[in-house]
């Protein structure tokens, strides 16, 4: 291990190259490029391998990181995949989209002691996109097939997670989705210049050749009841996540060219895939020649100013009401974004949209803040200083988090119990819902967080229906004797 590890103080960090501003700003492909086998493995040789390593601790997932570290630094690539996807479903979509700077790669060792992280996300990348190019991603195949069910609504991150544990056991899963294609925000939300469509449709195909049904343009409550599923499978997983967006409250809001930041960002995404569009088609909600203003520090925020600068923007300017370092957004995304040409207005919070007579916008004016004393997230309250800004706009985009929809009356299941958040409310030992064998994960439950959380959450809840499958099955069998 000495010869292949522990070469953070001979070797540099080091990304993977990453296109210039000006050439990857006028398209939606990736930023970065591939790492090369000899680079992905003098990074990973730089790993610690920690006695107690605390990127496996900061991972959701519990990625076993150190080993598959190490193992690419042997050269051994299908056996750091083995270990990579062992823990992970989508290893390939969290390298390029997991906020490692918060996470695995924020509390590294040696990030600590100065010598800068170990590049996780990006190694983590190149294992599993050599993986698929090289044929060892196979179909599942159970080492048994079982004759239960289950129903999974939501082709998202978490119920993409659940249905292939479920697969792996045997069980017959069928998924359920209201878009016409599966990935849910990992399609019509996230921009492909973080990822890339193909690698999203590539992982559902897998799964359909694993021996998962889709239905898609299926909406519960409208084309199937939730009591029709229950009858029609053993076992359901709500897994919807949230798409209700959080309104900006202030005078004006209203105003024409004022848009939800999901209904912005699926235009565009679909017209990525060729789709006809009248709302971009016609110009609404395409930012061409406009001047731009999201409103948000989040990821979602960052996703809106990037596409915008592509969308051929006049000009765009972030609002955030607390400083750069207070965001709730990547720091690496904000950075990104800087690059391309956005402007941040930080310490800054809407007080009005300002419109013209024919109720059209023309500008946002922002109250000028300070921080304050910490609030109970820990992080400073923004108070106002008296002070105001205007920023012209001709677009104005809000991007200020998502709630969930009310499932009880969506669902036409009143007895399904949500929270005062109208999150669905689960057990959490089993990720059961009030209704018996139904569970629930992801956003859904948690409310909007990171695309490992939601696998993690598909993972736990099909481990859990699996057990309460098995014990039916024992119980039924026990009975018929």
């Amino acid at each position: 291990m000495a010869e292949k590890m522990l070469q953070f103080t001979k070797v540099e960090r080091s990304m993977p190259a990453k296109r210039a501003a000006d050439a990857r700003a006028t398209d939606f492909e990736e930023i970065y490029s591939e790492f090369s086998l000899k680079a992905a493995g003098a990074q990973a040789a730089r790993c610690s391998q920690c006695g107690v390593p605390f990127c496996q601790q900061g991972c959701p997932l519990s990625n076993n990181i150190p080993d598959w570290l190490k193992l690419s630094a042997e050269g051994r690539l299908e056996e750091a995949w083995e270990v990579s996807s062992a823990t992970n479903n989508m290893p390939e979509i969290c390298g390029r989209i997991c906020p490692q700077d918060r996470l695995c790669e924020g509390i590294c060792t040696i990030e600590q002691s100065g010598h800068g992280t170990v590049t996780i996300g990006s190694v983590e990348k190149f294992i599993t996109d050599t993986a698929w190019e090289k044929g060892w991603v196979k179909p599942i195949v159970p080492p048994r097939e079982r004759a239960q069910s289950a129903g999974i609504i939501g082709a998202g991150p978490g119920g993409l997670a659940a249905a292939e544990q479920l697969r792996r056991k045997g069980y017959q899963v069928t998924v359920y989705d209201a878009y016409d294609r599966g990935g849910g925000l990992l399609v019509y939300g996230i921009p492909g210049f973080k990822l890339e469509k193909p690698v999203v449709a590539r992982r559902i195909k897998h799964l359909e050749d694993s021996g998962i049904a889709f239905k898609f343009n299926t909406r519960v409550g409208q084309d199937v009841t939730l009591q029709e599923l229950r009858k029609t499978h053993d076992t359901l997983l709500i897994a919807t996540g949230v798409y209700q967006a959080k309104d900006l409250k202030c005078p004006g809001v209203g105003a024409s060219g004022v848009y939800a930041a999901l209904d912005y960002l699926t235009a565009s995404n679909r017209k990525s895939f060729g789709d006809a569009v009248e709302e971009f088609d016609d110009g609404t909600l395409n930012a061409d020649g406009k001047r731009v203003v999201v409103i948000g520090g989040g990821d979602t925020a960052m996703d809106c100013v990037r596409t915008a600068i592509r969308q051929g923007a006049k000009s765009v300017t972030c609002l955030y009401r607390r400083d750069r370092a207070n965001m709730p957004g990547s720091q690496r995304e904000v950075a990104n974004a800087e690059e391309e040409g956005v402007v941040f207005e930080w310490l800054a919070s809407p007080e009005a949209i300002l419109d013209t007579k024919a109720g059209k916008v023309k500008a946002v004016r922002a109250a000028k803040m300070k921080l304050g004393e910490a609030d109970a997230s820990g992080r400073q309250s923004p108070v106002k200083t008296g002070e105001t800004m205007d920023v012209k706009a001709d677009m104005v985009i809000k991007a200020l988090g998502f709630d969930p929809e009310d499932l009880p009356v969506l669902f036409g299941e009143p007895a399904l119990t949500v929270n005062r958040w109208g999150a669905v409310r689960v057990d959490y030992a089993t990720m059961e819902t009030s209704l018996s064998g139904v569970y629930a994960a992801g956003d859904i439950v948690r409310g909007a967080s990171l695309v490992v959380w939601a696998i993690k959450d598909g993972r736990d809840a099909a481990e859990a229906m699996h057990k309460a499958m098995k014990a039916a099955d024992k119980a039924a069998k026990v009975a018929a004797e």
